[in-house]
């Protein structure tokens, strides 16, 4: 079963989106260019991340 983690290798900030990109199988563009959407047109994107930082753990297979 596949657990969502926060990345330790693919991040820019806190690792959110790479964590998410790896868990969905995508590349994490993709997944930031979605928040940055979130951000510019419905604004819950900042808060949705912050939340999502403090929530997820760090995936402990990833080495950094």
């Amino acid at each position: 079963m596949k657990k969502l983690y926060k990345s330790r290798y693919d991040r820019k900030l806190l690792g959110v989106c790479g964590g998410i990109a790896e868990y969905l199988n995508v590349d994490s563009t993709w997944i930031r260019l979605a928040w940055a959407a979130l951000v510019c047109f419905v604004g819950t994107g900042i808060l949705a991340y912050i939340l999502a930082a403090l929530i997820l753990p760090e995936n402990p297979d990833n080495i950094v």
